[in-house]
């Protein structure tokens, strides 16, 4: 099932057992941002970049390094060497993502990011060493940059597409049909936003951070939030600006944010990832997300 129904997608979720998969990661992947700098081309549509402020690269990639000592403590954790032609290149999880034995190679809206895509260290690394075969989603219509717009439920098989300048239709399918999904749910972003799991994270199928504000129709947010219920947290547009909802479970019992998202949480949110089972580990990436991502961003998984 593709479709724009959120009454349909939601009766149809329901039927699904978490059984189509593994729920978090069996490893993880960095880029690390050598030469850290913002991206004119994608501060074009991305509102949470500032051109005009400072930053400092030798702080982001202390930064970096500590992001991935901490997320070692869940799962293996691999950094490839950042490039500094391309300044995104630290936000892997739009460029590359994998299922069980296939690398997907997805098609980037700016051409500062579309260069990543040709790395052969990267796609060696999984075609040449791991023996995943490659989809190359660029030969594909449509456009997606991946776990960027698209927020997936690997347990149920189902995933969460926000179309907009990087997601249309077109590209969403394509990703639905390479993953092998079970379904997906189109949905349009409010104005201002450019990704998915900006304003919605999915914790290992079992709870569901969302921010409505980021959605075009308040029917959506409604729906999605009625299949986890009650194990939802329910963002303000402050707590999502501060990149609460760029969050991620790559272990049973860890939700991995970042600082300044934590923190923004009440005690009400955390006694509801509590409930489901999570415990908050935040580390700080104030420096990194001056480049309009956060944590989330940071991580492509490895299945």
């Amino acid at each position: 099932m593709i479709t724009r129904d959120p009454a349909a997608f939601l009766a149809f979720a329901r039927t699904l057992a978490p059984d189509f998969g593994p729920a978090c990661a069996r490893a993880a992947f960095l880029v690390a941002p050598e030469g850290f700098a913002l991206a004119a081309e994608s501060a074009s549509d991305n509102a949470y970049m500032d051109l005009s402020v400072a930053v400092d690269p030798a702080r982001a990639l202390a930064q970096h390094r500590a992001l991935q000592a901490a997320l070692a403590q869940d799962l293996p954790v691999l950094c490839f060497p950042g490039d500094p032609a391309a300044p995104d290149g630290l936000f892997p999880n739009n460029v590359f993502a994998t299922a069980p034995g296939r690398l997907l190679v997805g098609r980037m809206r700016h051409p500062v990011r579309q260069r990543e895509a040709e790395r052969p260290d990267i796609r060696g690394f999984f075609t040449g060493l791991l023996g995943y075969r490659e989809i190359d989603l660029r030969q594909s219509p449509g456009l997606c940059e991946l776990t960027g717009s698209v927020v997936i439920d690997r347990a149920r098989g189902i995933a969460f597409a926000g179309l907009g300048e990087r997601c249309d239709e077109a590209g969403a399918a394509a990703l639905h049909a390479a993953l092998g999904l079970r379904a997906t749910l189109l949905f349009e972003l409010a104005p201002g936003e450019y990704h998915a799991n900006v304003v919605m994270s999915v914790l290992a199928g079992r709870a569901l951070v969302i921010a409505p504000s980021g959605f075009a129709d308040p029917a959506v947010p409604a729906a999605i939030a009625a299949l986890y219920a009650p194990a939802v947290v329910e963002l303000t547009p402050a707590q999502k600006q501060a990149f609460a909802g760029n969050c991620i479970a790559l272990c049973a019992g860890r939700v991995r944010i970042s600082q300044a998202g934590a923190e923004a949480l009440v005690q009400a949110q955390r006694d509801t990832l509590a409930g489901a089972g999570f415990v908050p580990a935040p580390v700080p990436l104030d420096e990194i997300e001056k480049a309009g991502g956060s944590l989330r961003c940071c991580v492509a998984e490895i299945y």
